[in-house]
This record gives C-alpha cells, structure tokens and sequence, in this order.
C-alpha cells in the first residue's frame, strides 16, 4: 500500500520548502501556507502574471540568483505552514556588491523591508505579494498538492552525477507530496486523458489527480547555488523516454520532459488533515471537474 512519506509547503514561492508532519488543505485545495508569499518585479500584478520565465514572478525560471538565498520559517500551527516569520540567508554577491548576510522579518509586517532586502541583493526592486486564500501555485487551474514518489526521485537522482540523493532531487522538483512504498513513476497512475481525471484516496480526503507537470529550467539548478548541469533536459528526456511505464500512456504526456502531478481537490476536501503515513489508494477515472483545461 502507498503512503505518504513526506509533506512539503513552499512558505515563500520559489524559495526553501517547510516539511511538515500534518497539513490542512486550505481554499482550493492546497496545503494551507503554500506559496502564501511571492516575489515579483516592482508593481507586477501577480494574479495577472505568468510563473514563465518572463512573467514578472521572480522565481528561479528567470533569476538563477534565487538560488542563493535560503529560508526558514516560524509557522502558524502545527498543520498551517502560513509563516508569521521567516529568516533569510543570502551570499556575497559582486554583481550587486552585498555581503552574506542573514536577517529575520516577521510576517506580514516586515513585507517592505524584506522586499528591499531582497532587492539589493538581486540589484532590482522587487515586491513581496501576500495571497493568503489559496496561495500562488504555478498551475492554476490545478492547485491542489502536486504528487511524486520517493522512488522516482532516486530513480531521477541516479541519471545525474552531480545530484546527490532523492532528497536534492525533491528540492529541486518542489512536490508536496513524496508517495513510498511504491515503484519509480507510480505517480504517472494519477492521470488520464484530457477530460479525465483520477480519483485518489489518502487517509479520509480524495483528490483528484490531472495532469503531469511540465518541467522547466529549475529542476538543472542546484538548488543551493544555482550551478547547472550541463546537458540536464537531454538527458532527462532520453532516460525518462527508456524508463517510461506502459501505465504512463495518456494524451496528456505530449512530451518526455514532464515529472510530478498536478491534482485538483474537491471543494468539499477543503479542511481535510494529510498526514504522513496515510495510506495512498486509486479509486478510478471520471471526468474532469468543468470539463479540464
């Protein structure tokens, strides 16, 4: 039987992820505390803006430097990963001339002075967004916890000689949920055709599974320093392509590069606890909830 192994809410978009032992799943369906804040450009609208590379989102699609900083967070409860303060890290850097430094700013007071912290380091104004119901996750229209398993993050982990263990490889994917007892790319189970979704029970609460996520330049940074490997994306697509499951054929995988997946979940789940060591079960296919994307 599948269980969870791992939770994991992201406090502060493209930044350090919090693990946690228990989650409430907060409006429309995400770990409560989940991209609760977000960097952007000065005056970008994120509600408007695309998480692509040239969105307005300062994340690590378009600023390598992002890499850089680090975080840690005082949370709000024992399952809301909402954080009233966070502690962040960053390093010299000669391109802004900032020094390492650490500073602590509570939350939500010290918005501005993190954002003008940040600023300096990455040499632009940049503003910190608050988006306190619901959060700001990259899909949109699939906002509930996105989905992997822990043996796919080691199978991943071992094509690449400069990616440590499946923990390094969880940074740099940035799941919510890590599935065990479970074989590489069992998480591809969770998605039909378009149209269709997968009904999945954990615990008490069912989610429905939708689409694999597309992945993007991130996944071939370390995650600390922002240092590439050479040649990630082709040999993601050619090892995926080799070790791709028959139970992986579905119209939405168009293309090799996709890892991870996205879920909606139901209204009536909002509320509902994950912890870990919940059992993970498939219920079956229906149709996607307003027809898909």
């Amino acid at each position: 039987m599948a269980r969870i192994a791992e939770l994991v809410a992201y406090p502060l978009k493209s930044n350090d992820g919090a693990p946690v032992d228990r989650a409430e799943l907060g409006p429309n369906g995400a770990l409560r505390g989940d991209r609760t804040y977000a960097l952007v450009e000065a005056g970008v609208d994120p509600h408007a803006a695309s998480v692509g590379g040239d969105g307005g989102y300062v994340n690590g699609k378009r600023e390598p430097a992002v890499h850089g900083l680090s975080a840690s967070y005082e949370r709000s409860g024992a399952t809301d990963a909402t954080p009233t303060g966070v502690t962040l890290s960053r390093p010299a850097r000669s391109e802004t001339g900032v020094e390492a430094d650490a500073r602590t700013f509570a939350l939500p007071e010290d918005g501005e002075a993190l954002a003008a912290w940040v600023g300096d380091y990455l040499g632009y104004a940049v503003d910190l967004v608050r988006e306190p119901d619901g959060g700001l996750p990259d899909d949109r229209a699939a906002p509930g916890p996105t989905v992997v398993s822990r043996a796919s993050l080691e199978t991943v982990a071992s094509w690449f000689d400069g990616v440590v263990d499946a923990t390094e490889m969880r940074r740099r994917l940035r799941p919510n949920l890590v599935i065990d007892d479970c074989p590489a790319f069992w998480e591809d189970r969770l998605f039909a055709d378009r149209g269709e979704a997968v009904r999945v029970s954990i615990g008490e609460t069912e989610l429905l599974g939708v689409n694999p996520c597309q992945r993007c330049v991130v996944p071939s940074r370390d995650p600390d320093t922002g240092e590439p490997i050479d040649g990630f994306r082709q040999t993601f697509l050619r090892k995926r392509r080799e070790t791709l499951p028959a139970w992986t054929e579905s119209d939405r995988f168009d293309h090799d590069f996709r890892l991870m997946v996205n879920t909606v979940v139901p209204e009536g789940e909002w509320g509902s606890t994950l912890t870990v060591g919940d059992a993970v079960a498939i219920e079956g296919v229906e149709p996607e909830p307003n027809g898909g994307n």
